[in-house]
């Protein structure tokens, strides 16, 4: 039987949520984003936090919108007008990973079963900002079960006028031993980032697979030719699906820890300026993804 609990921790909101048996516990955290910062399987850690490493620096597991990634000097012009985000990534003035990251979301519902949990978090705008001057609400689903998570992203626009954006997720992968783990995606080509990360050019990729982690450090991003993407490590292998047609992955790995970020995302860096995976969304108009991760433990 799966069972949901309600803490807070110096201010900050969390729900955690367990089977009986001990096959699962994640924890959700309601002030920074509705972000899933622990998947854990029968005590094999599928997505950390990488505690104590500050959440605001590393952002595990937030939600990205209305973009994703980086937009350079924060700006980007939308209908004939121009617009300036805070530069939240100030070494190299980018603005970074959107807007609601660190905002707080509302518990609106959940069903606990004997063979799932499911959880429903929202977030509404509450004032119009110079930045981006739109109304909308988010809303997440999560679904848990014994070998399956399920995150169902819905982006409504409240407002009156069509507005840009993109999404994406951060969640970090833990591996027993990333350099005994490995990737398994399809990808035709692969985004060209300057010092300051910003996309600056599409090249042609021919990767082998698997893809191997021994000895390599990631901060790239690629454009995928199919809806899946594997991560096989020593102690599980698990499967990231999109229900979107198009989809873009970033991959990062964290100096000197056995883990790594795989960000699904619909668009890429600064793509409210070079258009990449850049969708509009009419108002009183909505927009669904559904980002799944199947889990198969090994046996040891």
């Amino acid at each position: 039987m799966f069972k949901l609990e309600k803490k807070s921790q110096e201010g900050v909101e969390f729900l955690k949520i367990r089977n009986t048996d001990s096959s699962l516990r994640a924890t959700l955290c309601l002030s920074r984003g509705g972000s899933l910062e622990e998947l854990v399987y029968s005590n094999t850690t599928v997505i950390t936090n990488l505690s104590p490493l500050s959440p605001e620096k590393i952002y595990p597991s937030s939600i990205l919108f209305p973009f994703a990634n980086r937009i350079k000097d924060g700006k980007y012009n939308f209908a004939n007008k121009d617009y300036i985000f805070e530069c939240n990534e100030a070494a190299a003035n980018n603005a970074l990973h959107g807007l609601v990251y660190n905002k707080t979301f509302k518990y609106t519902a959940g069903k606990m079963s004997s063979d799932s949990a499911r959880i429903q978090l929202s977030y509404e705008s509450e004032k119009s900002i110079n930045s981006f001057p739109f109304r909308y609400r988010i809303d997440l689903h999560y679904k848990f079960t014994k070998d399956l998570l399920a995150l169902e992203m819905t982006v409504i626009n409240t407002g009156l006028k069509e507005f840009p954006f993109t999404l994406g997720w951060h969640p970090y992968f833990k591996s027993a031993d990333l350099k005994k783990s490995a990737l398994n995606f399809s990808c035709s080509k692969k985004l060209v980032a300057d010092n300051r990360n910003i996309t600056s050019a599409v090249v042609d990729c021919d990767l082998n697979m698997p893809f191997y982690l021994k000895n390599v450090t990631l901060d790239n991003a690629y454009i995928l030719k199919s809806k899946t993407i594997e991560f096989l490590t020593p102690e599980y292998d698990l499967t990231l699906s999109s229900s979107e047609d198009q989809n873009y992955l970033q991959l990062y790995t964290p100096e000197g820890l056995n883990a790594i970020a795989i960000e699904p995302m619909t668009g890429v860096s600064d793509s409210f300026n070079n258009k990449i995976g850049l969708k509009l969304l009419p108002p009183k108009k909505s927009f669904k993804i559904c980002w799944t991760l199947n889990i198969r433990l090994k046996k040891h």
